[in-house]
């Protein structure tokens, strides 16, 4: 809702405000890399006795801290807890792209950057069906924030891989979906096979014979998304036609692929929970721009992670779509912690202090844009020192592995939330 030009969430009391969030918040959080054992669980388990136990220590914890939110991929239970007259609301995220992958290719969408066939009739069954099963049992809920669709999926060259994602989609196999999808979109960007063959240094007779080609090599490696600059695209498509259109169908392919995502993700979210919010599959990066808007189209809220020091650029180019915002994650890791953090995304700083010192001014700079409302940190315990199941091994925690509290930064945090909404109805949009 926009009240004089700012975005706020509102309440079932209709009251304003800023979701605060914390993600992860699980009895058992990660497993140590390449083995089922769990140091969380096992610090838990000793601590607390059960599940219930620990529960309720956490709600008090970070109520306390001024949180109101669960961010994604934590226990539900702990929303149940009422702590004075306060609970938790809890924002679930549904990886409605992530299962389909795991189902049809046993793949993992976030791991391994491969992107749903969004075009296969199965993935709007699928997602419907999943969405009746993991979203409409808590419609009622109030203390639902909203569903995240999925996270961080794959949006053309990163670090996952250098292909866009038409050409990604050209090299499944024939009559695929998908495949027969990127086809056509070239089909009818293009009157011959010659203006094909042209642009893209192939020697196809037939659009069939481009059907049946599972390896076709892209004529341009762009760098990653995350490291383009505009200027330097632009001038490198002027000086060279080819490139240009070459990029132009990516991003024809992308506007088509990206539409058909959010509209099925946003109309079975919707039919099986129309109480609550769409909070949209959270970017990794900002993707192109037609991503972007088709993601506007249809989700509540645009989220996006976003690991930086300062966040207020990004804040500002996802805000020119004109919707409200949540930072679905953000962190920062000392080096004084005992931990390598020589795997994981976000700055690093040498000391507790300092990190309690970049949440604040992060946060603080966050809000100055009228368009936030949310902001959810990575993560509550930190990773085991040997990495979990994917490698990563950094402090992110507002917790360390023995359920101890950053006191620094977990004061930060604190005084920080308690005038969040005070510094939102503050804010302005960048002139």
């Amino acid at each position: 809702m926009q009240v004089n030009g700012r975005w706020w969430l509102i309440d079932p009391d209709g009251h304003r405000f800023i979701s605060k969030g914390v993600t992860t918040v699980l009895f058992a959080q990660d497993t140590i890399y390449g083995t089922n054992l769990s140091p969380s669980l096992e610090t838990n388990k000793a601590k607390y006795g059960s599940p219930e136990a620990w529960r309720k220590a956490v709600a008090q914890r970070l109520t306390s801290w001024g949180f109101n939110t669960l961010g994604a991929w934590s226990d539900n239970g702990v929303a149940e807890i009422t702590v004075g007259n306060r609970r938790l609301a809890y924002a679930p995220i549904v990886d409605l792209g992530e299962q389909f992958v795991g189902q049809k290719t046993k793949g993992q969408a976030w791991l391994h950057g491969i992107f749903p066939d969004v075009f296969d009739p199965d993935f709007e069954t699928f997602a419907r069906q999943r969405a009746r099963e993991v979203c409409a049992p808590l419609a009622d809920d109030v203390w639902v924030l909203g569903w995240f669709t999925d996270n961080e999926l794959r949006w053309g060259p990163d670090w996952r891989g250098p292909d866009e994602l038409l050409t990604m989609f050209l090299d499944l196999p024939a009559n695929v979906p998908g495949k027969k999808a990127a086809v056509s979109l070239l089909q009818g960007r293009y009157q011959d096979m010659a203006g094909f063959n042209a642009v893209w240094n192939t020697k196809f007779a037939t659009w069939d014979d481009v059907m049946s080609a599972t390896a076709i090599a892209p004529p341009v490696v762009r760098p990653a998304v995350y490291m383009q600059n505009e200027e330097a695209e632009r001038h490198a498509n002027e000086a060279d036609p080819k490139r240009a259109a070459f990029a132009a169908d990516c991003d024809a392919f992308l506007e088509r692929l990206a539409d058909r995502y959010f509209r099925v993700t946003n109309e079975a979210i919707k039919a099986a929970d129309p109480n609550h919010m769409n909070l949209g599959s959270r970017f990794a990066y900002f993707p192109p721009q037609p991503v972007v808007a088709a993601a506007a189209k249809y989700v509540d809220v645009i989220s996006f992670n976003c690991y930086q020091s300062d966040p207020r650029g990004t804040v500002e180019r996802y805000a020119a779509f004109g919707k409200s915002l949540i930072i679905g994650e953000f962190s920062f890791r000392s080096e004084d912690s005992g931990l390598p953090n020589s795997r994981g995304a976000g700055p690093k700083v040498k000391t507790q202090a300092e990190r309690a010192a970049a949440f604040r001014n992060y946060v603080t700079q966050a809000l100055q844009n009228p368009n936030l409302v949310g902001y959810h940190w990575f993560e509550h315990c930190d990773e085991p020192k040997e990495g979990r199941d994917d490698g990563e091994n950094s402090n992110y925690g507002v917790v360390n592995i023995h359920d101890e509290i950053y006191a620094e930064l977990t004061r930060a945090m604190a005084e920080v939330n308690a005038q969040a909404e005070a510094m939102h109805e503050g804010s302005r949009r960048v002139p």
